[in-house]
């Protein structure tokens, strides 16, 4: 009896009881079903997508209002002179102004010049050399054997489908840097300007991809230069962010010493703070980069050409021998320029003493190569451009492994298949579409209430109102119940991982190692052993997403255990602890703010996996999202990218706060 008290007089009773009550009425009130025509209005919001996703009002008609104002913008002069639109496409030009010369440079070449493009010889060798300047030969090595590999296996062009990618990733890179910068030092100068946009930044990184591309299209076309424009969009926050953080993580010191030196303002920003805010910036670059390379196959959506391109439509025609080989492509040029960029952020400037080639090699050694190279060029059209002949494709014997592979599996991974659809997948997610949004609001709520009161509780349950009221409910729980299957899953995987590697310093390597080079994978390339296993089912795309999203968690987990203090660890050996007393009473607990971070992490990975997962078929939000591209339905595309950006947001703002008050409790500074 004491302890029935105790259940309902605690936290967990008051935070479950709303939504367990609302949850429990679906016995009281007759004849409902998840597939019936007009449920009650308690447990699917009027006007909700239910089967089929036509074109639907919602609960409030978000959808047609943002069409509305899309239209507007499409069609109101400004000044009588342009349209929105009419700006935005001329910045596109300007764009495609920059397109035209790096595609000159490595694929295309200056016809009215009767000049090619840079030959392979000029590329490979010059990346040879910036490795060797930027860490060493290792890096020479893995940036020579990246090219080589694009140069070998291009039967069927994989060498110009690369320099095409390149071509656009040396545009929006560039440009999304400099935006972020620039944003970023704004917001730093300006505190209205940083409360506006630390939210933005937040939606722009919870938004999917597809819903600003469908904008993209409308604004600017299809095409490199709308792909560009997509890409820019989606990889400068990163950079803006890290900008905020490098320059207000100065110390008061190096700001006074600049003042004392008689700084300007401007050379207060560029010759003290910038420069002491290197490592961030650096970091940021890093971070474009691999962005840039994330959206090599989402920009192939509306049009850009080059490896992303190429890799889906061999996707589309299930030939994942050819898919296997761009996808090798594509994962090593994000690995070698991931490398790179990193070895530059850590690279310090060099002191050299000497004439000019003792004090300048590697750029001596670059003038000397491109004289060879020059020479060579011209004297054999073999290092102008490689021979189709001697070029390679394994995508035939491939195919066969990965048929004879699958044949052999087939019975233990249809068998597989079965049961986690049967046993785990469908009684979850007929769970998830029973629950009722009315106490899914009261739900978060509550837990907001409890971890930062009312105005954490408020935010929740503005953010899961909005996906009710919007008409997509039950999407957009089909999609909670993806990502939360994915979350169980990864946990049950990178836990155990992250405290068999955080007990010993090689484990530690290792598994981070590992980590990093899957984590430099682009997200379409996780498509490609799902569909190899699983065929195209929900097991196929939780597979996919369990990959791609496990990361942080062991991640997180090593951190976390790692960061124990090893004074607490040694006082608790002294208490005469087991080593598994020691973990589960000791590192555990401590770490446990980490892992809920890794957790968080974990969640916003998978949200954004199950986007990408769209393409093989999942029934959820990103089939709506694939059809309001199809259609370009400005309108649905936004306010469903914004239902999938508030499912983030929701468990991101309540995950963090558990995550801070758990170290308030623990006595850690945040």
């Amino acid at each position: 009896m004491n302890k029935i008290k105790t259940i309902f007089r605690g936290k967990f009773f008051f935070i479950f009881a709303p939504f367990i009550f609302l949850w429990l009425l679906r016995y009281i009130i007759p004849n409902y079903t998840i597939s019936s025509k007009t449920p009650h209005w308690a447990y699917i919001p009027p006007k909700s997508c239910l089967g089929g996703c036509g074109s639907i009002d919602g609960l409030i008609p978000f959808v047609d209002w943002t069409n509305a104002l899309i239209q507007f913008l499409r069609k109101y002069e400004i000044f009588g002179l342009f349209t929105f639109r009419d700006f935005t496409r001329g910045i596109a030009n300007y764009v495609d102004k920059f397109l035209d010369f790096t595609e000159a440079v490595l694929h295309k070449g200056f016809p009215s010049y009767d000049v090619g493009p840079l030959p392979w010889i000029f590329i490979l060798t010059l990346t040879i050399i910036l490795g060797f300047y930027l860490r060493g030969w290792r890096l020479a090595l893995l940036g020579g054997a990246c090219f080589s590999y694009l140069i070998l296996f291009s039967k069927r062009g994989i060498w110009e489908l690369s320099m095409k990618s390149l071509a656009a990733i040396s545009v929006s890179a560039p440009l999304a840097a400099l935006i972020g910068l620039c944003l970023g030092i704004l917001a730093v100068k300006r505190k209205r300007f940083a409360n506006f946009l630390w939210p933005m930044l937040n939606i722009l990184q919870s938004l999917p991809h597809f819903s600003y591309l469908i904008l993209v299209v409308i604004f600017v076309g299809i095409g490199t230069k709308a792909g560009v424009i997509a890409t820019v969009i989606f990889a400068f926050p990163p950079m803006a962010r890290l900008t905020i953080l490098g320059l207000q993580n100065i110390s008061q010191e190096i700001k006074e010493a600049g003042v004392m030196a008689g700084c300007t303002k401007w050379q207060m920003l560029f010759k003290v703070e910038i420069p002491a805010a290197r490592s961030p910036i650096m970091l940021g670059i890093n971070q474009v980069i691999m962005q840039c390379l994330a959206m090599i196959v989402i920009a192939a959506f509306i049009g850009q050409p080059g490896l992303g391109h190429d890799l889906l439509i061999r996707l589309q025609g299930l030939r994942l021998g050819e898919a296997f080989e761009i996808g090798v492509a594509v994962v090593l040029i994000a690995i070698t320029l991931d490398r790179y960029s990193q070895a530059l952020a850590l690279k310090e400037p060099e002191r050299r003493e000497g004439n000019f080639v003792k004090r300048n090699p590697y750029l001596c050694a670059t003038f000397f190569a491109i004289i060879i190279c020059s020479i060579l060029v011209f004297l054999f059209p073999f290092f102008n451009e490689y021979p189709k002949e001697l070029t390679v494709s394994a995508s035939v014997y491939l195919d066969n492994a990965i048929k004879s592979f699958t044949r052999s599996l087939f019975v233990p991974l249809g068998i597989f298949r079965d049961w986690m659809l049967i046993y785990f997948l469908m009684p979850l997610k007929a769970v998830f579409q029973s629950m009722p949004w009315t106490g899914v609001i009261l739900f978060v709520g509550a837990i907001g209430w409890k971890l930062g009161k009312m105005r954490l509780a408020l935010t929740v349950m503005l953010f899961v109102f909005f996906i009710a009221s919007s008409g997509y409910w039950v999407r957009a729980m089909i999609t909670v119940y993806m990502v939360f299957a994915s979350l169980v899953i990864c946990a049950l995987i990178g836990i155990p991982l992250g405290i068999w590697a955080s007990k010993k310093e090689s484990r530690t390597k290792i598994v981070l190692n590992i980590c990093d080079i899957f984590q430099t994978f682009p997200s379409f390339i996780y498509l490609l052993p799902a569909i190899m296993l699983f065929q195209i089912s929900d097991v196929s795309a939780i597979f996919a997403i369990v990959i791609y999203s496990s990361i942080p968690m062991i991640r997180y987990t090593i951190f976390g255990l790692r960061g124990v203090p090893q004074h607490i660890i040694e006082a608790a050996i002294t208490s005469g602890c087991t080593q598994r007393q020691l973990l589960w009473k000791v590192r555990m607990p401590l770490a446990f703010p980490e892992i809920i971070l890794g957790a968080n992490q974990t969640l916003m990975f998978s949200l954004f996996m199950v986007m990408i997962a769209g393409f093989i078929g999942t029934v959820d939000l990103s089939q709506e999202i694939f059809r309001a591209l199809s259609f370009s339905d400005g309108g649905k595309g936004l306010i469903i990218g914004l239902c999938v950006a508030f499912i983030g947001l929701t468990a991101d703002r309540l995950l963090v706060e558990w995550s801070k008050q758990m170290k308030l409790k623990l006595g850690f500074k945040n």
